[in-house]
């Protein structure tokens, strides 16, 4: 290591030691199965912890990287995630914490039947477990590249301590380490970004250099909150406004609120604090691009090749230590943010929708709780093994993106249990089932051929559309052919 990696280290160590402290000190207050999955949040703490699930890895590296290619549309990420947290909070966040359950699959259950909920908990499971693994991933590419440490080595570091401080305290442990993650990230970028724009010439040579950017062949103004494709935008908002609403670790601390009244304005709050954040993370990616045509950043290295490559050497060398070390500690906490609620959700759902509701309703506090502790930590180890396995695959990533759209595509079975009576519990299954399909063998057809299987024109049907089409059709067909005897009453 030279000493700007050991400086940053030296930051990301002194980041993790305050992050565990507390979460461990938050465990006092976790003395039952209801307080591990939380339960009578305050305001702030929903916020917090919700957040996290929106403002990930994603948010940092990825729309950095957005921003380095397209410009300015990377923005649209965050927006879209701002504006499917605000859809749940103004038509269905009350009208989800009045079900008193703690977990989508429960939510499902009120609607279409307790099998229903299983299949539906399996499937959000695996969505969770997914998305958590491509948060590992990006986290163990970041130590290795920045700090030089083995990927397996630092997914492992990385594991054990979000996975120690998650179990020690539950949601407790979640809201309050997420009010220092947001800080840090907040900060960090916002410090990252104007550091970047000083080292591109300044407002004055950045703005210059990326509307030059606009005027090269191929490109599209990077000012331009389209550039990065119409198809993509309308996907991914599509997406955030479904996925919003089954997103168990995004729902978790809003299904906790003290009241439906309260839930309603956490949501509104979390989408005011989720939107902006791409902003600066796009404007980043920016600067290093202009500084990359300039010479100054990754010379001679393929454009789509630096584009990823670009924030890690900012940091090492685009800044001063002490900045890039709070840069990486924001990146991580992004990711830490992230993870801890999605293994948190993975174990609440599978103690709750299978263990407790399934297999021993009679089962103890002290042995929900334990069992809570147990899915949870077995969550972890399950993306940090999954992470060191795969992150080699370059497709990985691409069936993450399928997992998004499956969870959007959920919520439409939802939707129809909640507004169409002729809804059925054997429709909802079917439709759940075939729509899972569907969203990996989009994403799976994509990877093999290069495009998606239909494309009108310039505009490609994604994998979000065809679930969320698949999901509507098979539902309403399957529901006509298997009426359920007995309506549900939610």
């Amino acid at each position: 290591m030279d000493k700007n990696q050991i400086l940053i280290t030296i930051i990301i160590v002194i980041y993790f030691v305050i992050t565990v402290v507390i979460g461990l000190l938050s465990g006092r207050k976790t003395k039952s199965a209801a307080a591990f999955t939380g339960v009578a949040l305050s305001t702030f703490a929903i916020v917090c912890a919700s957040t996290g699930e929106w403002l990930g890895g994603t948010a940092t590296t990825g729309v950095s990287e957005y921003g380095f290619l397209y410009g300015l549309s990377g923005w649209w990420y965050t927006i879209a995630n701002g504006i499917g947290v605000l859809f749940l909070g103004l038509l269905f966040a009350k009208l989800f914490r009045s079900l008193e359950t703690g977990t989508v699959p429960g939510i499902i259950e009120k609607f279409f039947g307790v099998n229903a909920r299983t299949v539906s908990c399996v499937i959000l499971t695996i969505v969770m477990l997914a998305v958590g693994l491509s948060q590992m991933i990006a986290a163990g590419k970041l130590g290795e590249n920045l700090l030089g440490i083995p990927f397996w080595i630092s997914c492992i570091a990385f594991a054990v301590i979000f996975i120690v401080y998650t179990l020690a305290g539950g949601m407790n442990a979640v809201a309050s380490t997420n009010v220092l993650h947001l800080i840090v990230m907040y900060v960090g970028v916002i410090v990252a970004m104007i550091i970047a724009i000083v080292g591109a010439g300044g407002f004055k040579g950045f703005s210059e250099g990326i509307t030059a950017l606009g005027n090269m062949p191929g490109e599209k103004s990077f000012w331009n909150m389209f550039s990065i494709g119409g198809d993509r935008v309308s996907s991914w908002i599509i997406a955030s406004l479904l996925g919003a609403c089954t997103a168990q670790a995004g729902l978790q601390p809003v299904l906790s609120a003290r009241n439906a009244n309260q839930a309603r304005k956490a949501c509104i709050i979390t989408a005011f604090v989720a939107a902006p954040f791409g902003f600066f993370t796009a404007a980043l990616g920016m600067a290093a691009r202009v500084m990359y045509e300039n010479g100054t950043l990754l010379p001679g290295v393929e454009k789509s090749v630096a584009a990823k490559s670009a924030l890690p050497q900012l940091m090492l060398h685009g800044m001063p230590p002490i900045a890039g070390g709070l840069v990486m500690a924001a990146i991580l906490a992004a990711v830490l943010s992230t993870v801890s609620p999605i293994i948190l959700a993975s174990g609440t759902m599978v103690t709750r929708d299978i263990y407790q509701r399934v297999l021993h309703p009679e089962a103890s506090d002290e042995k929900v709780l334990k069992m809570g502790r147990v899915t949870t930590a077995l969550s972890g180890v399950i993306c940090c093994a999954g992470a060191i396995f795969l992150w080699k695959a370059s497709t990985v990533l691409e069936l993450v993106y399928a997992a998004y759209s499956l969870r959007g595509a959920l919520f439409i079975v939802v939707l129809l249990g909640i507004y169409w009576k002729r809804s059925s519990q054997r429709g909802a299954i079917c439709s759940m089932i075939l729509t899972a399909l569907v969203a990996v063998s989009w994403v799976a057809i994509k990877i093999a051929t290069g495009r998606y299987p239909i494309v009108i024109g310039s505009f490609a049907i994604t994998e979000t559309y065809a679930a969320v089409i698949v999901a509507f059709v098979t539902t309403v067909i399957f529901s006509l052919i298997f009426p359920d005897r007995e309506k549900k009453v939610a």
